[in-house]
């Protein structure tokens, strides 16, 4: 018997081969604070460490950005996290008289 006898009159072989289709990885988005001149400082930090989970350091640093440089990025998640996150931010600051604003925007980085 020949090595041929799996291979049809072209010479291709019998099996078939699933192609799958390339799962792109979801674009990512960033979470911004910006700065006004109600919200207190300590209400931003307490924001990052209670919903971006940011060490006091850490959220220390953002709230600086966000009060020198107008925003400040808090993260980087899918469009759906970053959303929802965006929503939450939102409706506790407003629940505890903050004017603070959250907004989303597509990250540069992959």
């Amino acid at each position: 018997m020949s090595a041929d006898h799996d291979k049809d009159e072209e010479g291709k072989s019998g099996l078939a081969v699933a192609n799958k289709p390339k799962v792109e990885r979801p674009k990512p988005w960033k979470v911004l604070l910006h700065n006004d001149d109600y919200t207190t400082m300590e209400f931003v930090v307490h924001i990052l460490q209670k919903y971006f989970s940011k060490t006091r350091h850490e959220a220390q640093a953002i709230m600086l950005e966000v009060h020198t440089r107008g925003y400040g990025v808090c993260g980087v998640f899918t469009h759906e996290v970053a959303e929802s996150k965006k929503e939450k931010v939102m409706k506790y600051a407003r629940e505890n008289g903050h004017p603070l604003k959250c907004s989303i925007e597509p990250s540069d980085d992959d």
